[in-house]
């Protein structure tokens, strides 16, 4: 498995992720919503350094 993510594409993919994940969870009071485990996708993709959808489309954001 290649990785097609580069370090700021995976920082703000781990960063999202995360922040949605915490929504989801409840922990900031108000924001509870079962909508926010989409938030793993981005998290998942941006620790694996590898997005499905990036190679489909033959996007590659890493240098070389």
């Amino acid at each position: 498995m290649d990785t097609n993510v580069g370090t700021l594409d995976r920082t703000v993919r781990i960063i999202a992720g995360l922040a949605l994940v915490v929504l989801a969870l409840g922990l900031v009071p108000g924001f509870q919503s079962a909508w926010g485990w989409i938030g793993l996708v981005p998290l998942a993709t941006g620790l694996a350094g590898n997005c499905p959808a990036y190679s489909m489309l033959g996007i590659d954001t890493c240098r070389a």
